[in-house]
């Protein structure tokens, strides 16, 4: 098993075909039963640098139902990948450990993880200064946690908090 480490390199336009292409072959493999789909993450956000992972969010009705994903996911090549601490989500990998190229989310439709996800996403869309801040911030991060992804990934957390609380305050206000 190779550790995780941080690599982030320049934003790639094909990371939206590469999500086009694998949210077909998952809704291909589980049909109906999924609600939205949608790209998250760094990768879906014009000119952002990212670790090269496509992060996809599956939002379903009863998360219950996950347990009957893993197969049809697996023939995807999509490996279940347990993960106590979501205790809101499902977590699936494409890709060896530590060398994913995709990252599936499965949740529940419109719960707190599906809007929090999208109004994170959104609002960096929407705010290209706000972009760059999280990007420096993440060149800062990869540079001082390169081989600590976790730590990485947790000393994001304040930001994109922060961020989410914006959001929601600007849609509040409107």
């Amino acid at each position: 098993m190779t550790k995780p480490i941080v690599n982030l390199i320049d934003y790639n336009p094909n990371w939206e075909k590469q999500f086009e292409y694998e949210k077909k072959r998952i809704l291909d493999a589980l049909g109906d039963k999924v609600v939205g789909i949608e790209h998250i993450g760094s990768t879906s956000i014009k000119g952002l640098e990212a670790k090269p992972i496509i992060d996809i969010i599956v939002g379903l009705q009863d998360l219950d139902e996950v347990s009957n994903f893993v197969s049809p996911l697996n023939a995807i090549e999509y490996e279940y990948v347990p993960k106590p601490e979501f205790k809101d989500r499902r977590f699936f990998r494409k890709g060896l450990s530590g060398q994913g190229t995709c990252h599936l989310h499965i949740c529940q439709f419109n719960s707190s993880e599906w809007i929090e996800k999208l109004l994170f996403r959104d609002y960096l869309r929407l705010h290209p200064k706000v972009a760059e801040e999280y990007a420096f911030l993440k060149k800062e991060l990869a540079s001082k946690y390169q081989f600590d992804r976790p730590t990485y990934t947790k000393n994001k957390e304040p930001f994109i908090k922060k961020i989410i609380e914006k959001a929601r305050k600007e849609i509040h206000s409107k």
